[in-house]
């Protein structure tokens, strides 16, 4: 496991825009990983981060824990149940769905979770969609659409099955515009789960 002290800020510690707290642990870790991504902008390159469980951070890995500011909180103070940590970047070039079938995380890790940028279509343009293109022609069609629109998708799961995922239209960047839901992108989820297949 490795960090890159691009980490994602926590939020025990909120800044302005920070959206409000989420009722779920997997929704908090989500959302704070949706944010940092935001910070950095859009046009920016698939992101991995492995989910750790807080509280056995801070007492296995102490100079982790420090290095990701989880050492400092006052007794009883609120700190995530999940910490993200940024992995070292996706090799250029490889599909993302190869690069996730080489993956095998320490049991250290308690999930796992994805930021990717895509162009998607609305509802009402799926039945425009040309039969027989490859991925690469479909890529290109989508993104010469009319109605296409960015999105940045975060999508987590954990080694019990839980699910989380965030959805940010480019066009309404504001972290009160986060769609969240468990189900939102389901092929990205079963990419990432498959992870912690034995």
């Amino acid at each position: 496991m490795s960090s890159n002290a691009g980490s994602p800020s926590h939020p025990d510690r909120p800044e302005a825009g920070t959206p409000p707290m989420a009722a779920s642990p997997l929704t908090r870790a989500v959302l704070e990983i949706d944010e940092y991504a935001s910070g950095l902008g859009w046009d920016q390159p698939a992101r991995l981060f492995a989910l750790v469980d807080t509280a056995k951070l801070r007492t296995q890995e102490p100079a982790l824990a420090a290095q990701l500011g989880l050492d400092d909180a006052a007794p009883g103070a609120s700190v995530p149940s999940y910490t993200p940590i940024e992995q070292d970047e996706l090799p250029a070039g490889t599909a993302l769905d190869e690069f996730l079938a080489t993956i095998a995380w320490p049991s250290a890790v308690t999930g796992c979770a994805l930021t990717v940028e895509r162009l998607m279509l609305p509802p009402s343009a799926e039945g425009s969609v040309p039969h027989g293109m490859s991925e690469k022609q479909l890529a290109k069609w989508v993104a010469k659409h009319p109605e296409r629109q960015e999105v940045r998708m975060t999508v987590a799961v954990l080694r019990d099955g839980a699910r989380e995922s965030a959805v940010r239209l480019r066009e309404k960047d504001s972290p009160t515009e986060v769609l969240t839901g468990p189900d939102l992108v389901p092929g990205l989820a079963e990419a990432l789960a498959a992870t912690f297949a034995d």
